[in-house]
């Protein structure tokens, strides 16, 4: 029953809905009643078709099913009459059939071929054919697996009760089967034993090493936290100021230039902005604008290519110039002429003033469009007093730093598959959190579906790389975590709280307040702070106010999301 009730989608509101019905195929109305408030939504949308048996309604389907349902049901009628065109792959009656029964396998538990044909309105032989052709690619297995057939089979003897359940076997995923088997031999009981979202906060300050007795030293420490917290996007101002001095003990900005000039580390603005986005206009004032807080990701550079083609999946085709101010455009022209280029380079390319230059790279820069080979190139570009020759000290360093500037995405780049890149990305969030669910990554940029997630980490815990369960208490859905990661938390579990105070940036990926924690969401910028005791918000500083939270109890954080 838990591991059906995990594996059920959960469905809270359309787009959600519409995921379920890709994950499913197709849903008869009578099997979720509850669903049907969504559907208004996603007919006006065209993202959603009904299938009809005369005057009675049997069931939904995504419009990007439509094809399969027409095979499912030839003789009945499916509103709209056009939709979605069919594409071009040619699918039989067969592959239809195996489609929806394995979606279906995925989210229900032990079942035969009479009662998902009686569920699905289709027949029972063809079902039964489906289960065998699952059954040879390795997809479901048969036996019997539910309380009541085992006993009924047990009072039979050996001979006998194989005969019954080759009579009418029950079938089950694969994937599902192991995790009901772990979950009834009780061997992992306790490791999987949930926690409140406090202790998992508190776990997280050590994952990330944010805690003051968890954080790392030197050159090798930072090229860790990068590969942790690679693909998350934070303010450009934030990085060196909040969020690494947070995870390694006595920082110094040489460290980073180092890793980045040496080829380990990169940065750049990985999601475009959503004036990017948008079709052109010809109003003006559209301009992508530059500040302080524009968003940038810092990663290691063999990582630089599954994160850029998860988070530029949405990138425009046409051409984006018209965005662009006349400096942006010149210095774009002059990289995609010449390649990486010295500042030097592109002053005599472009021929404009240095400062004109400046603010064009400052644009390209907010605009995910363009990377240097250092990260001084960014502090020369945040900073205004350096843009000036003024300050003394670390802010008198040379306005223009050596290192060149290149596009972000050149034409040429390698480009990686759809699944191989969700599949990165499914990993680099593991490493970065230790456990994922869904609720969690309401911060995360680079996460387009978590439906595409779901589907990589199902097939990694079938595998045996990572475990599937329940681990923070009051999140529905399913959860994942790396083996390492339930074995720290559990370690966790047992040691008494501190009443340590721990001060993060707002800006910083542990900023998960109004997202697992009770309370408002802080706004992710640099000036707002949150202070944690215990795993809780006590405090935060939105500008100049600050304001004391009354921190809850244990018990009251687990129903947070109850």
């Amino acid at each position: 029953d838990q591991v059906i009730e995990e594996s059920w989608p959960v469905v809270r509101d359309a787009e959600e809905f519409h995921d379920a019905l890709l994950s499913l195929g197709w849903v008869p109305c009578e099997r979720m009643p509850d669903w049907d408030q969504w559907v208004p939504v996603l007919s006006a949308a065209g993202r959603l078709v009904t299938v009809w048996r005369g005057d009675r309604r049997l069931g939904w389907a995504a419009a990007e099913f439509r094809h399969v349902v027409q095979l499912l049901f030839p003789g009945e009628q499916i509103d709209p009459e056009h939709g979605v065109a069919v594409p071009a792959e040619s699918l039989e009656r067969e592959e239809a059939f195996d489609r929806i029964v394995l979606g279906w396998m995925e989210s229900i538990g032990p079942t035969t071929a009479a009662e998902l044909s009686q569920t699905l309105h289709l027949s029972e032989q063809e079902v039964q054919g489906t289960f065998l052709r699952l059954e040879a690619q390795g997809h479901v297995l048969r036996g019997c697996f539910r309380p009541g057939q085992a006993i009924e089979h047990s009072t039979l003897n050996i001979e006998n009760s194989a005969a019954a359940i080759a009579a009418s076997p029950e079938w089950c995923h694969r994937r599902l089967l192991a995790r009901i088997h772990r979950l009834t031999i009780g061997r992992l009981r306790k490791e999987i034993e949930p926690v409140s979202a406090a202790e998992f906060m508190r776990f997280l300050f050590q994952w990330q090493h944010a805690s003051p007795g968890a954080r790392l030293h030197g050159e090798v420490g930072l090229l860790e936290v990068a590969k942790q917290l690679g693909g998350f996007e934070a303010a450009a101002s934030a990085w060196e100021s909040h969020i690494l001095r947070v995870r390694l003990a006595k920082y110094a900005p040489e460290w980073l230039d180092r890793l980045c000039l040496s080829g380990a580390v990169m940065w750049g603005r990985l999601t475009p902005p959503p004036r990017l986005m948008q079709e052109l206009s010809p109003l003006p004032g559209r301009r992508v604008v530059p500040t302080r807080v524009a968003p940038v990701s810092v990663f290691a550079r063999e990582d630089a290519v599954a994160l850029l083609a998860a988070a530029g999946e949405g990138m425009p085709h046409m051409d984006i110039n018209a965005r662009l101010g006349a400096s942006a455009q010149a210095v774009r022209r002059g990289l995609q002429e010449r390649g990486a280029s010295f500042f030097s380079e592109m002053l005599h390319v472009t021929r404009l003033l240095a400062s004109e230059v400046e603010d064009g790279l400052w644009e390209l820069v907010a605009a995910g469009l363009v990377t240097a080979d250092g990260f001084d190139n960014l502090r020369a570009l945040i900073d205004p007093r350096r843009r000036r020759a003024e300050g003394r000290g670390r802010s008198c360093r040379p306005r223009h730093v050596g290192g060149r500037w290149s596009l972000l995405r050149p034409a040429e780049s390698c480009q990686l598959s759809a699944v191989s890149s969700v599949e990165s990305v499914a990993r680099q969030l593991l490493h970065r959190y230790g456990v994922v669910f869904r609720d969690l990554l309401a911060r995360e940029s680079v996460v387009s579906s978590w439906r595409d997630l779901l589907v990589c980490y199902r097939r990694m815990e079938s595998r045996g790389e990572i475990r599937g369960g329940r681990f923070v208490s009051g999140f529905t859905g399913e959860q994942f975590a790396l083996p390492e990661a339930l074995e720290a938390l559990r370690a966790l579990k047992k040691r008494p709280g501190t009443q340590q105070e721990i001060k993060i940036s707002a800006a910083d990926p542990l900023n998960l307040a109004g997202v697992i924690l009770p309370g408002p969401r802080i706004a992710a910028v640099p000036s707002n702070f949150v202070v944690f005791r215990d795993g809780m918000v006590i405090r935060t500083v939105t500008g100049r106010e600050t304001t004391d939270r009354q921190v809850p109890s244990v018990i009251e954080v687990g129903q947070v999301r109850g």
